[in-house]
């Protein structure tokens, strides 16, 4: 897999800030705000630039969202005199076990403090991005929308210097086009890294500074979500619901939410954790069956469907966070996976975790540095309420990977009662993850092929309608953003031993494994156009062959509400 040939040797214009963010999502906006207001505070100046890979602040960001209000209120004690968008408080709390059949809900008392929502607010993630993104520009932060970092840019003593942002015109076979750019180099004394959940750039950094050493392996689950609008009699404004269960088998770890805010939508949503085994599983279509149980089709009787899409979930929690440091830059948000997976929160995290890197950043440019080591992040973290969060939370998801959805559920709320009261003690000690979610899939002669009902066009809809609105679109005439390691393996290797399971874990149709007019001779698409971004692909890939990389301009999806 090599790089394109049209960015060989590029020259390239530079422009110097003191700041870099690679993200407009709440950790980069909330540590481009932080930065701002320190200088403001200090009579002094500080320049920060945002890059944004989306067409706007938004349009890439996808939750689910019940956002506790902590971090905000630590950046804008008057956020909601600001007219922050946090419209729909929670005012009922419901958890419920879905059978093929029927339902039981449990009850709340019976759950630790973590699992409530009383004090939180249903919201649009991207909306609250867009706001802070306002907020941003306001106190001099410079934003550019469509500008994807490509590529990391190093200095001589081997610190990360700066980013390639903004190329532009390479047709599908790597050469310039006509309305070739090569980009600009952005440098800065320091690089903030938050690009959400397995972004290219982190994964870089992670491997050339061994920030991974001594951590568990990643772990992640694929969040599947559309937008409802339904009609009053169906409608209950500051519901959040939460099932386990059906469809989903024992050993296969997930989810569901259901959340109602704004103008009479509801958010519903679909998880499924990324380390199941049976590879002809699909998350799309265990998505599509949930919304068939007369407990969540009740909910959405007489609505429609007005918005779609997916992306992947950090779940590794405190055991899987890297070191967040490294020379010349930090790891933020879900770049840095401080996700708080039983409570499915981490935008909170994600803007205290900017906040912090922010004033680290701040001291030591005020100090003449430049280009090293911001440890002070890092001990910032070691003492913050985030890391304390994901410690209470730390077996939760080993619970659930070992025991299964119902004991391991049980244990799991056990443990949490535990660790919420007695200061992080747990009689499991820290339990850690085992494989990598890619190492967890079995093969295809172990299981038996899934039959999936055909969508009935009311609750449950085929990928194609679905891709359609997320209005996710990509150059035609550029390079795939999706390499392969090698081109051979996914009929050499993937399809005999796996059913090739790229065409079912893939919420968007992207892959294809199509076949001559005598069923035979396979050979497999790649449909990047469909991307919504969400990364499945870079984490399940059995033989970790797909590579997601970033798009040109701000191509891929653009969720208008999400």
């Amino acid at each position: 897999m090599s790089e394109d040939l049209a960015d060989q040797g590029a020259e390239r214009e530079a422009m110097e800030y003191d700041v870099i963010i690679v993200g407009a999502g709440p950790s980069g906006l909330s540590a481009a705000i932080r930065l701002k207001q320190l200088a403001q505070a200090a009579g002094a100046e500080i320049s920060v630039a945002v890059l944004e890979k989306g067409s706007e602040v938004g349009a890439h960001i996808l939750s689910g969202a019940v956002i506790d209000p902590k971090g905000i209120a630590e950046l804008f004690p008057d956020w909601k005199a600001m007219g922050a968008p946090l419209e729909t408080p929670v005012t009922a709390d419901r958890f419920v076990l879905l059978g093929p059949q029927g339902s039981a809900e449990l009850p709340m008392f019976g759950m630790p403090g973590l699992m409530h929502n009383h004090g939180n607010y249903i919201a649009s993630l991207a909306n609250l991005c867009r706001w802070l993104g306002q907020q941003a520009e306001a106190l001099g932060v410079e934003i550019y929308p469509g500008m994807a970092a490509s590529e990391a840019v190093f200095d001589e003593a081997g610190a990360l210097k700066g980013v390639v942002a903004g190329v532009f015109g390479i047709d599908k076979n790597g050469r310039k086009g006509p309305d070739y750019q090569p980009g600009v180099e952005l440098h800065g004394k320091y690089v903030f890294i938050g690009e959400g959940v397995r972004g290219s750039l982190s994964k870089q950094l992670r491997a050339r500074y061994r920030l991974d050493e001594g951590r568990d392996p990643e772990k992640y689950g694929i969040g599947l979500k559309e937008i409802w609008q339904v009609p009053d009699e169906v409608f209950a404004p500051g519901l959040v619901q939460h099932t386990v269960g059906w469809p989903l088998e024992d050993q296969t770890g997930g989810g569901s939410f259901l959340y109602h805010f704004g103008d009479n939508y509801v958010s519903v949503g679909f998880v499924v954790h990324l380390n199941y085994k049976n590879p002809w599983l699909s998350p799309f279509d265990e998505f599509q069956r949930f919304k068939t149980h007369p407990d969540i089709a009740k909910f959405l009787k007489g609505g429609k469907r007005i918005a779609y899409g997916a992306r992947a979930i950090s779940e590794g929690g405190l055991q899987s966070v890297p070191r967040l440091y490294f020379p010349g830059g930090v790891l933020l948000g879900d770049s840095a996976g401080l996700v708080n997976v039983p409570r499915i929160k981490g935008s909170h995290n994600a803007m205290k975790s900017g906040m912090m890197a922010a004033e680290a950043a701040y001291t030591a440019i005020q100090a003449g540095r430049s280009r090293d080591d911001l440890v002070e992040y890092e001990a910032a973290y070691q003492g913050s309420w985030v890391r304390k969060e994901l410690h209470t939370a730390r077996n939760f998801k080993p619970i659930l990977s070992k025991f299964g959805t119902l004991l391991g559920g049980a244990l799991g709320m056990f443990e949490l009662w535990c660790t919420s009261l007695f200061s992080g003690f747990s009689f499991f000690g820290t339990m850690h993850h085992g494989k990598s979610d890619a190492d967890s899939t079995g093969l295809a002669k172990d299981y038996k092929p899934i039959v999936y009902p055909k969508p009935d066009g009311v609750y449950s809809f085929d990928k194609l309608s679905s891709v359609f609105l997320s209005n996710t679109n990509h150059d035609e005439n550029q390079p795939a953003h999706l390499k392969l390691r090698d081109p051979g393996v996914p009929i050499q290797i993937n399809l005999p031993k796996y059913g090739e399971p790229a065409r079912l874990y893939c919420p968007a149709g992207v892959y294809e494994v199509l076949y001559d007019d005598k069923g035979e001779n396979p050979r497999f698409q790649i449909n990047f156009q469909n991307c919504v971004h969400c990364k499945t692909c870079d984490i399940k890939d059995p033989s970790q062959n797909i590579v997601w990389t970033t798009p040109q301009g701000g191509d891929g999806p653009n969720y208008p509400n999400m």
